[in-house]
């Protein structure tokens, strides 16, 4: 533990890259999560973000599935961020899940939306390990992006009273 840094930023890091102040920062994950094709999920991504929220967000679930391919959907929530930004003049973001099945293609998912300039991404950290989060929070930490961590599948560790770990320490 003594070796952790911690998270790459927090909060008001979140807030400085958002310009968002003096107000709860008010966001979505994208539904339904499986079944859209990387356009029509890109559309409700813009709808959401045209509409006033600050951000949005992929859903644990939300990979790589052969009707939305990672890359196809971090091109078009892209193109949302961007096109919502212009016509509203407020920075918005969408936390891309580059959560993947190895270290090396959840770093080339996490590259790929800092060259599309995306300001976060988001990582299941228990399902893609403690090893790959660490790796990522260090590319995050060095090259500007925010770290979003999604805690899919905490419950299975942390529920029960007479074993596991707690939440805090996870």
């Amino acid at each position: 533990i003594k070796t952790f840094q911690g998270p790459p930023h927090g909060i008001q890091v979140e807030r400085d890259k958002l310009n968002k102040y003096g107000r709860p920062l008010l966001g979505c994950t994208i539904k339904p999560k499986l079944g859209l094709s990387a356009k029509n999920y890109g559309r409700a991504v813009y709808e959401c973000l045209r509409g006033g929220l600050d951000f949005t967000k992929d859903d644990e679930n939300v990979n790589s599935q052969p009707f939305m391919r990672w890359r196809d959907r971090f091109l078009f929530c892209a193109e949302a961020l961007y096109k919502a930004q212009a016509e509203t003049g407020e920075i918005k973001g969408h936390y891309l899940n580059a959560t993947a099945g190895t270290c090396e293609e959840m770093m080339k998912r996490a590259i790929f939306a800092r060259e599309l300039g995306v300001p976060i991404v988001m990582h299941d950290y228990l399902t893609g390990g403690f090893t790959a989060n660490t790796s990522l929070a260090h590319y995050c930490r060095d090259n500007g992006l925010l770290l979003h961590i999604h805690r899919a599948m905490h419950a299975v560790i942390d529920r029960q009273k007479n074993h596991g770990m707690h939440f805090r320490v996870l």
